[in-house]
Parts: C-alpha cells; structure tokens; sequence
C-alpha cells in the first residue's frame, strides 16, 4: 500500500511539474524570448519574431507579409560571384523583395569573401547550429530592415579589396575588411539578436558611418579584444545623431574593450 502510494504520489509530482514549468520558465526570461518563446509553434511560425524587437530598431513588421519569400539554405558552399541557389548567399543577394532565411540543418558555412546582405532580409538560425567563418565576415552596406538572429559567427579574418555579389544581384567592388563579425555601414533598421560572436580578427561588431535605429540584444560576446563599435570616429558628423540599443547581452569570458566604445 505504502509502495503504491509513493508511485502516485511521483506522478502526481512529476505532472504538476509538467504544468508549472513552461510558465515559471517563461516568467523567468525577457520581454524579447517571452514574445515567441511562449508560442509552442514558434518553428512553423518563425516570423512572429519579427515583432518581438525592442529598442531604437522598433518592431521589424516590414520583414513581415505575404509577399516575403521562405528561403532555405540547404549548401554550405559559398560562390562570392557566381553564387548557386541553396546557398546562404545566394539568398542574401539574389532574391528580390522580403525574404526570410533559415537553413536545413546543422552547418558551418566559409565565406571566401565579405557576405553582403540585401534590405529587408531576416537570417534566422533558431532551432539548429549555425557557424559562418572565413573572410569578412557579415556586412550590411546601405541596407535596411535586417535581421540577424542565432548564428555563430567567428574567426573572421580581414579581406583585401575584393569584388563580390551585392544586393539586388548587382556586382560590387569592396575596400578592404578588416574582419568584423558583424559590420554595419550607412545601415538603417537592423536587428541584431541571440548570436553569439567571438575571437575575429578586428572586432565583433562595428556599427558606423551613419548607421542608426540598431538594436543589438541578447548575444554572447567573448574570447575577443575588441568587441563593439559605435561610431566611425569623433569627426565622422553622419554618426552625431546614431541611435543604437544595447540590452540583454553578455560579455566574457575574455572581453578587454569596446564593450562598447
């Protein structure tokens, strides 16, 4: 009797721990993950991320819409001129319009060049783990409503003057890099989210020469000198009026300045 008792009394335990969890879980994260974490379809319906954005960002509802392309990284292979349909790339700098990217499965993608990304594109690593390395690496050049959201970007290493695809399937001429993780120029409404960045070559994030209406929350900086950006330099007057977010990150281990500067 007493033995049954006890079995009961687990399952009983162990279903109202089934119960309380998801919400004490909930409760206990921020006003961002609260906003699609809590949704137990968050995978079928992705773009509700969209509209979890805080900060000088604002809501990133124009990455949103029936008329947004669904596209899929399924190749890791990087063709920084040439690039073939599957690739991360081709989905940056070939597609017209919206898009949302996500990929297929767990990846580490080289990129032989700086990536370029096109306005109103959303990379969406979520659920699986994603690494970009190589050259560059991620540059976002006079382009608006980005998000970048759960990638690994790291050990990006600086590129010499170079020609890549840009945006709009047009081909571009590039100075050099001097390999950020993440770099923003004359860039306008970017999102920056849940990435983690470390050990690149300059810095990790560099967001300048005018760029503005930034968030940058929930990423792991580590294993790096310089880390964060904001601003070309005291003289740069396009930079006078930038409005960056910095909110729920993390820094270290291994973080000794820009955090940020």
């Amino acid at each position: 009797m007493a033995a049954t008792f006890s079995r009961c009394f687990t399952l009983a335990l162990f279903m109202v721990t089934l119960m309380v969890s998801p919400s004490s879980s909930l409760a206990n994260m921020n006003v961002i993950d609260k906003c699609w974490r809590g949704n137990p379809l968050w995978r079928s319906e992705r773009q509700q991320l969209a509209k979890c954005s805080v900060g000088f960002a604002g809501k990133m509802i124009n990455n949103i819409g029936k008329d947004i392309e669904k596209y899929k990284v399924t190749d890791l292979f990087d063709d920084p001129l040439s690039p073939k349909s599957g690739t991360l790339c081709y989905g940056t700098t070939m597609i017209k319009g919206k898009v949302w990217i996500t990929f297929k499965n767990n990846m580490t993608i080289t990129l032989q060049r700086p990536l370029l990304l096109s306005s109103f594109t959303a990379i969406d690593g979520r659920g699986i783990d994603v690494h970009i390395t190589g050259a560059g690496c991620l540059l976002v050049y006079q382009a608006a409503d980005i998000i970048i959201h759960g990638l690994r970007i790291h050990h990006c290493k600086a590129q010499p003057p170079s020609i890549v695809m840009g945006p709009n399937a047009k081909v571009i001429p590039l100075g050099r890099m001097d390999g950020d993780a993440i770099r923003l120029v004359t860039a306008r409404k970017v999102w920056i989210d849940h990435n983690t960045l470390y050990e690149c070559q300059d810095g990790l994030l560099d967001v300048t020469r005018g760029s503005t209406n930034v968030t940058v929350s929930n990423n792991w900086f580590r294993n790096q000198d310089k880390v964060m950006l904001l601003g070309h330099d005291d003289g740069h007057l396009r930079d006078k009026n930038m409005m960056v977010t910095v909110i729920f990150n993390h820094f270290g281990p291994n973080c000794n300045q820009r955090m940020p500067r």
